[in-house]
């Protein structure tokens, strides 16, 4: 038997509890993963109301336990970390069964709590940028949400590019902004128009206004791309806009593990939580003032 954080019907914070469920065992191209931490996201408990109870998470780190035989690329004791798809159970439990294509080595230069807190902010970041935005050195970009759970990353990552950063950040978070790589910082409130020049790509993280306004400084032939909601029609009309949900990318987690080990990438971790309060920490992802990922520690290495 093994401990499991589940999301029950109806849905929602307090149906959430730790529930005593068994082990499962890997199925062909899967892998059994010991898991030391999962970290969590502040719409997940959303997203599987059609097949309650569910565990939830989808962002882990941890070790092989188990693979499947036909499986030839892990091996028992691996220390790995993944995103994993949406449309199965999650992995806030001991031991959670993963597709063995979407493990990847976990950076060496992370603990597991901040392996587990990279992949789904890393991997929307790393797409957002470069498969849907295109970025390439020297042109300019900006980041709504430039020290948010995705957007420091992208700030980050942005930077290591050779791009010229201009990020929105509340006062309070303008320092670290810059400190992730943000030529210009700019209040999220504050007027687009006449306070920068125009950008080749918006990488939007928060919706909302400040999404709205982004168009405006756009350069011609520029993009929009948005992760936090879909851009108004009236914006769509205008500019070049994507809107995506992140893909689990085994090849992608391991460029970004390469930036991690190579000290170019570090995910902000905002608090760490023992699986006994898992409810806490939903409670803490879905509170305003969190500085990077909330994690839930699983196993002690």
């Amino acid at each position: 038997m093994m401990r499991a954080v589940r999301l029950h019907p109806p849905g929602g914070i307090d149906t959430l509890s730790v529930d005593e469920i068994e082990v499962p065992e890997p199925g062909p191209g899967e892998a059994l993963v010991r898991v030391h931490a999962a970290a969590i996201t502040r719409d997940e408990l959303d997203w599987p109301t059609d097949r309650l109870p569910a565990i939830v998470s989808y962002e882990l780190s941890g070790v092989v336990d188990e693979v499947a035989g036909d499986v030839g690329d892990l091996a028992i004791g691996d220390e790995v970390f993944a995103l994993t798809p949406f449309d199965r159970d999650g992995v806030a439990a001991e031991d959670a069964v993963v597709p063995a294509a979407f493990l990847a080595p976990k950076p060496h230069g992370l603990s597991h709590v901040e392996s587990a807190a990279f992949p789904l902010a890393g991997l929307t970041a790393w797409q957002g940028l470069f498969v849907r935005g295109e970025l390439q050195p020297n042109q300019r970009v900006l980041i709504l949400g430039a020290t948010g759970g995705v957007g420091h990353l992208a700030t980050q990552l942005a930077t290591w590019r050779g791009a010229h950063v201009v990020g929105t950040a509340s006062a309070g978070a303008t320092e670290l902004a810059r400190e992730f790589g943000a030529e210009q910082v700019l209040d999220p409130t504050a007027p687009f128009v006449g306070s920068i020049e125009p950008v080749d790509l918006v990488f939007d993280t928060v919706g909302g206004h400040a999404l709205a306004r982004s168009a405006d400084v756009l350069r011609e032939g520029g993009r929009l791309v948005a992760v936090a909601e879909e851009p108004p029609p009236e914006i769509a009309e205008r500019v070049d806009t994507t809107y995506f949900v992140v893909e689990p990318d085994r090849q992608q987690l391991v460029e970004l593990a390469k930036l991690a080990n190579d000290g170019i990438l570090r995910p902000a971790i905002d608090s760490v939580f023992p699986l006994k309060d898992a409810r806490g920490a939903f409670e803490r992802v879905m509170s305003s003032g969190k500085r990077g990922k909330v994690v839930i520690e699983v196993n002690h290495a």
